[in-house]
């Protein structure tokens, strides 16, 4: 009865008493509400505390592993014979192996100059390595700046080729594949990949080359990455998080344990005859590196990943850019699952233990349910709940293990921890993102193969704000405002509303804040507003 008239109120501020249908709907919901609703909304509750203890699982089991390479010193020199290359008086500089450096660029008008000019200050015999400007521009203009800018490092004495295709025929894949086929490359053993704004120090190849000379069984070594913009805006702090602990935790348990994780993308040495042997870049998904790197694995090759091998590189900082970035990364992944999963399960080069860790704790439980979970818990379920009072709500479900859980995740950036419920509320709202692109790859949508260069900005900011230090920025209002996050944020306040009236218990709280972050995206008001020209 209670529950009747708390829904007659509602229902009663939006229609006049004397409208019948308030009367008809809340009969309609009444009938329902106990015999269908409550029992499918249990259903999804349990499934979705189900999926959040084998991510907490997961969670631990990667912790326990960090501990364990801690406290055992288990370093990659321990793991892998290192030396450093020398000198030979008799031999002179053929003692260097020859090493391609491929960049790979897409209209990178405010970065293109950052890689060029670290990797031309490489500390490694100019005779034996060859940088290699892969510029897929579709600018002129640009084109023609990227083109100057090597050849003024050519006339400095550094060994660099630019290199243009006519249509971009597998967009990064595509040009990374290319490259590869030139006369020169062919000369090469190991070539390094780095995207236009990463900037590796001068003894990136010192540091990571002798793994690949002295361990034939590796094929990758993988750089950490590290940020330069970190700090620009609230939204860039809050990716600092998440890619803090993918580097510091995901990459290094996979490394450490069976010597498998995901490429990057960029910042990392391939030895070219893994390449080869793996089938050469594919561009079946948006995620080209992840997808190499299952094949070379598959036929028993190793990676490495090194966390004190650190690049310097941008975070986007606009939503915009951001969120394409995150649909390609929770997209492909999720179709490349659909693609390789049984080609997984049939190899024969790899041990059953490394099957089940690739499918399941790999792809199943970080790429597909962190994704969808988090978004179908706390975004859809857990508010329903308000209007359902016959679910119960797992306390250890719905708080406990998502707390802790949430806790491992932050510890990876110390400096930010206080921004813990910040990132929670960021993180959920993204999930929507996540978790729409996720579906998508695992159904092969119409956007399953979208691929959006990621915007990076570069130093454009500080040129716009010395010219228009008084000028408030114009934004177009398509571009700030956000329908979907609006519909999300409208639905999660409605349920904080009827928790606060009618609810027992403190909920509202979290719906309310969690309602306003989406509202805060929606608007517009997240990430760095870049000034109209």
């Amino acid at each position: 009865m209670d529950q009747l008239s708390t829904s007659a109120f509602l229902l009663g501020a939006f229609w006049a008493p004397g409208d019948g249908i308030p009367a008809h709907l809340l009969l309609l919901w009444n009938a329902i509400r106990a015999p269908l609703i409550a029992p499918l909304l249990q259903v999804a509750m349990a499934v979705c505390s189900t999926l959040s203890v084998m991510q907490f699982v997961e969670r631990i089991y990667m912790g326990v592993v960090i501990v364990a390479v801690k406290l055992l010193r288990w370093t990659p020199e321990k793991r892998y014979k290192w030396e450093a290359i020398k000198d030979d008086s008799e031999l002179g500089n053929s003692v260097y192996p020859m090493v391609l450096v491929q960049i790979p660029m897409f209209n990178e008008k405010e970065v293109y100059q950052w890689s060029i000019r670290a990797t031309s200050g490489l500390s490694w015999p100019s005779d034996r390595f060859i940088i290699q400007v892969l510029d897929d521009s579709t600018v002129p203009t640009i084109q023609d700046m990227v083109k100057l800018e090597c050849k003024k490092w050519e006339n400095k004495g550094i060994n660099i080729k630019y290199e243009v295709r006519d249509n971009r025929t597998g967009y990064k894949a595509g040009a990374l594949k290319e490259g590869l086929k030139r006369s020169y490359a062919k000369e090469c053993e190991y070539v390094v990949i780095f995207d236009a704004d990463f900037q590796p120090e001068p003894d990136f190849l010192q540091r990571s080359i002798p793994y690949l000379v002295h361990n034939p069984e590796l094929a990758l070594i993988q750089a950490r990455w590290i940020f330069v913009n970190s700090d620009e805006c609230m939204m860039t702090r809050l990716q600092e998080m998440s890619l803090d602990y993918h580097f510091t935790v995901e990459q290094e348990v996979g490394s450490s344990t069976y010597a498998f994780f995901g490429f990057n993308g960029t910042a990392g040495v391939w030895r070219i005859a893994a390449i080869d042997e793996a089938g050469g870049w594919k561009d079946r998904t948006t995620v080209e590196d992840m997808d190499l790197a299952v094949r070379a694995s598959l036929k028993g090759w190793k990676f490495l990943y090194l966390g004190d091998l650190q690049v310097k590189n941008e975070l986007p900082s606009t939503f915009k850019a951001f969120r394409f970035q995150q649909h390609r990364w929770s997209c492909g992944p999720a179709n490349l699952f659909r693609k390789v999963v049984m080609e997984i399960a049939r190899n024969k080069k790899v041990t059953l233990w490394k099957k089940v860790y690739v499918i399941y704790s790999f792809f199943f439980v970080r790429k597909i349910i962190a994704h969808i979970n988090t978004f179908l818990f706390f975004c859809v379920v857990l508010p329903a709940t308000v209007w359902v009072p016959e679910v119960e709500i797992p306390k250890w479900g719905a708080v406990y293990i998502p707390t802790a859980t949430t806790i491992i995740n932050a510890i990876g950036t110390p400096k930010s921890f206080h921004l813990t419920i910040f990132w929670i509320m960021f993180e959920n709202v993204m999930s929507l993102h996540r978790a729409k692109a996720t579906l998508i790859g695992l159904l092969e949508g119409s956007r399953a193969n979208e691929w959006v260069v990621t915007e990076k900005l570069g130093d454009v900011l500080k040129g716009k704000s010395a010219s228009k230090a008084n000028k408030k920025p114009r934004v177009r209002i398509g571009d700030r405002i956000h329908f979907t996050e609006l519909g999300i944020g409208a639905y999660l306040f409605f349920c904080g509303c009827y928790s606060f009236l009618f609810g027992k218990t403190n909920f509202f709280i979290f719906l309310f804040v969690q309602s306003l972050s989406f509202f805060i995206v929606g608007f517009g008001y997240v990430g760095t507003i870049v000034p109209s020209s």
